[in-house]
């Protein structure tokens, strides 16, 4: 099987220690390719530096640029201005950005004036976005009738309803799927897995965190990506090699990635999620 991690936060704290033998386990488990969304402006020129200098060793990293709704108060305008200028050499997308109203203290009003102001800058460069949305979905689809995104994007760790589902569809966008698949108890998200087309499904892992329930209680990694693919494959009654192809296609048409993508200027923990 040949995957796409459609969220991975390779380039966070957690990996120093080890980034290069997991992105080489990776790559040995079939990851050929890794999106890497930021999450806030400091870590930009980290996260640039490393995926423009990933060996043929690695799965190809691709940037993502954005600014995390959760670490909303560390976030300043001249961190938009500064993205603004960064997508004239664009990276692959405008993420992780979006609304979350799961976590305590954070004005709904700044995280939606945030999000929009992004937004406007992913359209404006004709960039898809990865959202993070938790407990949000109506205001985000609201939002994005509003500030319609022609590229579309990727729902990060989709958890909404069947309904709101198909309304991102409807909206050019994919839904992403990881390790939470994996658990038995996730009974609601594997009956919106079975249920939804295949075409509308992008496979992720959001290391380190959310991980698969065969590593439960540890670092996520991209190299248990292949857990996901098996899953959704039982889930679905498929062979897991239809189900790679499929999920790898859509990936491919959602983040503008050629089949065959050639060298690139490519380039926290559970709050991050």
């Amino acid at each position: 099987m040949t995957l796409i991690d459609t969220h991975c936060h390779i380039d966070v704290v957690e990996f120093d220690a080890d980034r290069a033998a997991v992105l080489e386990r990776a790559r040995a488990a079939g990851v050929e390719a890794l999106v890497v969304p930021a999450i806030d402006a400091a870590g930009w020129d980290g996260l640039l530096a490393l995926c423009a200098s990933a060996p043929s060793a690695w799965p190809r990293l691709y940037p993502a640029l954005g600014l995390h709704p959760v670490y909303l108060e560390t976030h300043r305008e001249t961190d938009l201005q500064r993205l603004e200028a960064l997508v004239a050499e664009p990276p692959l997308a405008i993420g992780e950005i979006g609304l979350d109203y799961h976590v305590a203290g954070l004005d709904p009003e700044r995280q939606a004036r945030l999000l929009d102001r992004q937004l406007s800058i992913a359209r404006a460069a004709g960039l898809p976005v990865l959202l993070h949305v938790r407990k949000a979905h109506d205001a985000m689809l609201t939002l994005l009738r509003r500030q319609p995104v022609s590229a579309g994007g990727i729902a990060h760790a989709f958890s909404g309803s069947l309904q709101q589902a198909h309304q991102y569809l409807d909206l050019g966008f994919k839904l992403g799927f990881g390790g939470m698949l994996t658990f038995e108890r996730s009974r609601r998200l594997r009956r919106l897995a079975s249920e939804l087309p295949l075409d509308a499904l992008v496979l992720e892992t959001d290391a380190p965190d959310m991980t698969v329930a065969s590593h439960q209680g540890e670092r996520n990694s991209p190299e248990y990506l292949p857990d996901v693919v098996l899953t959704l494959a039982r889930l679905r009654d498929l062979e897991p090699s239809e189900v790679a192809e499929r999920t790898r296609a859509n990936a491919r048409t959602v983040l503008g990635l050629s089949a065959a993508p050639t060298s690139t200027r490519t380039t926290e923990t559970s709050r991050r999620t």
